[in-house]
């Protein structure tokens, strides 16, 4: 059975800020692949690097040198313009600071970007409430921002990145203001939408999180100085919680 394709290459990226004395690598010369149907965790301290790969993977951001390959084309080669188009028909991004619009209700939010692709605004927003009832906040749809949670908000964020026919979801911290119920639940959203095809890239520091990835890789002061893989089991999903490693 022939492997899937890659949808992200990292070829030697490595992101440099700053210059002279005060140049800082907060990527350094870091190779990654993700492939179509796979959720990669990426874990590692603060200040490891790990934002930074996302943003790299997202086209927010282009390497100091490598290259940064999505569905084969390659990021450095477009303008701000071309990776804005790029970024809005392929990749789902899942945001530390949520980036929810505060004039615009919850469905708005998240059926907005499937707009900006040419949905019709009817199906737009059939999609977006579809959304919004996997991650458990369907009956929040007309509320605005100000009006939510934090932990509501972020599940809104989180629906606006799975909508529609987004190939690579990236996710910086997507639980991270979640209580582990709701944590396991949106994990749950996420595993299922990569398993029906998708690619995920996700950022994390809770190894429960992680253990639904089908591999971690590690970073530490920019470097990737580590990967775990498992092989993929009868089963993606257990209506109990996540795929548990063998030891």
């Amino acid at each position: 059975m022939s492997a899937a394709p890659v949808i992200l290459e990292l070829i030697g990226a490595t992101r440099v800020h700053g210059e002279g004395v005060r140049a800082v690598r907060a990527l350094d010369d870091v190779t990654l692949s993700v492939r179509m149907g796979e959720l990669v965790a990426v874990m590692g301290p603060s200040g490891s690097g790990k934002s930074t790969l996302l943003n790299l993977a997202g086209g927010l951001d282009t390497p100091t040198s490598g290259a940064v390959r999505l569905a084969g084309e390659a990021l450095s080669d477009l303008d701000a313009k071309g990776r804005a188009a790029l970024r809005r028909r392929r990749i789902g991004y899942v945001f530390q600071d949520l980036n929810l619009i505060p004039a615009l209700t919850a469905a708005e939010n998240v059926s907005l970007p499937r707009e900006l692709d040419g949905a019709r605004p009817r199906k737009a927003k059939q999609e977006a409430l579809v959304a919004l009832e996997q991650v458990g906040v369907g009956h929040l749809a007309g509320r605005f921002p100000d009006e939510l949670s934090g932990g509501q908000q972020q599940r809104v964020a989180i629906a606006r990145a799975l909508v529609g026919p987004r190939r690579l979801v990236l996710a910086d911290e997507p639980t991270g203001a979640l209580d582990s119920v709701t944590g396991e639940a949106v994990m749950r959203v996420l595993r299922a939408r990569v398993d029906a095809g998708a690619a995920g890239l996700l950022v994390t520091h809770e190894p429960r999180f992680a253990a639904w990835a089908d591999r971690t890789v590690f970073l530490r002061d920019g470097v990737l100085v580590d990967s775990t893989s498992d092989e993929q089991p009868e089963a993606l999903l257990a209506a109990s919680g996540p795929r548990h490693r063998e030891d």
